[in-house]
């Protein structure tokens, strides 16, 4: 008797981890390429165009004065310039472009924006994503 009861033991105990080992490989994670802070929405985990291989560079709300003012669509246009500039200086006419564009909006909504808590051409430099 003691012997089936262990076997049946082992068979639920085996049946078990194969179940929870197959929940834990069916969980979805990190697709290769697609980097870190590439966001959720229309396109993620792909690279686009312009992106060369920016992994980890993200555009967001944290380095983006007037993030909350743009429409998706917007917000992708100014991600797609940001990633497709190839020198610091070129970096910095597009961002300043942006934060004019930006200001404006927030003052005709009588909005005072937010600095950003770090400056992505300066991150981009430091990374080695531009010159």
């Amino acid at each position: 008797m003691k012997t089936s009861t262990i076997a049946k033991s082992i068979a639920i105990s085996t049946a078990l981890a194969a179940a929870l080992s197959a929940s834990v490989l069916a969980q979805s994670g990190p697709v290769a390429g697609s980097g870190m802070g590439m966001g959720m929405g229309p396109g993620a985990g792909q690279m686009g165009p312009g992106a060369r291989g920016m992994r980890g560079m993200r555009f967001d709300q944290t380095n983006t004065p007037g993030w909350t003012l743009m429409s998706a669509e917007e917000r992708t246009a100014n991600q797609t310039k940001m990633r497709a500039v190839k020198t610091y200086d070129e970096c910095k006419v597009v961002q300043s472009e942006q934060h004019a564009v930006m200001e404006t909006r927030a003052k005709e909504k009588n909005i005072t924006l937010n600095a950003p808590r770090q400056n992505g051409c300066d991150v981009m430099k430091a990374r080695g994503f531009i010159k």
